[in-house]
């Protein structure tokens, strides 16, 4: 399974970005995850194939997490956007699911190789 970011970039805090995420075949459950310079990686977003979502409380409200189930992509619309959203972003997609089993997909899923964003006040 191949899974490609994309859509990152240097932006004015306020402003918005989408990331797109293109997995080569169907997953059951994708998620987007940030890492920032010396911080571990963290959970952004996910969402479950009957569209469950979940959302890290730093950024409720100000992203959203969709899935085109007919592509294999996955998006995170990022609205409002601070500086502490500056991070390396990667997409991860498992077959099993990223909110019901959080720890198991993160054992099994597929990672991408990330996209950078980079807010700048």
């Amino acid at each position: 399974v191949q899974v490609v970011e994309s859509g990152g970039g240097s932006v004015q805090a306020g402003v918005s970005l989408r990331l797109t995420c293109t997995v080569s075949e169907y997953t059951y459950s994708m998620g987007w995850f940030r890492q920032a310079p010396g911080k571990e990686r963290e959970g952004v977003a996910s969402i479950e194939p009957d569209g469950t979502t979940w959302y890290a409380d730093s950024v409720k409200g100000r992203f959203t997490i969709s899935k085109d189930n007919t592509r294999n992509t996955l998006y995170l619309q990022m609205n409002s956007l601070k500086p502490e959203d500056t991070a390396i972003y990667y997409c991860a997609a498992a077959h099993v699911g990223a909110i019901a089993t959080p720890q198991l997909f993160l054992q099994l899923a597929y990672w991408g190789q990330g996209t950078q964003v980079t807010v700048s006040s």
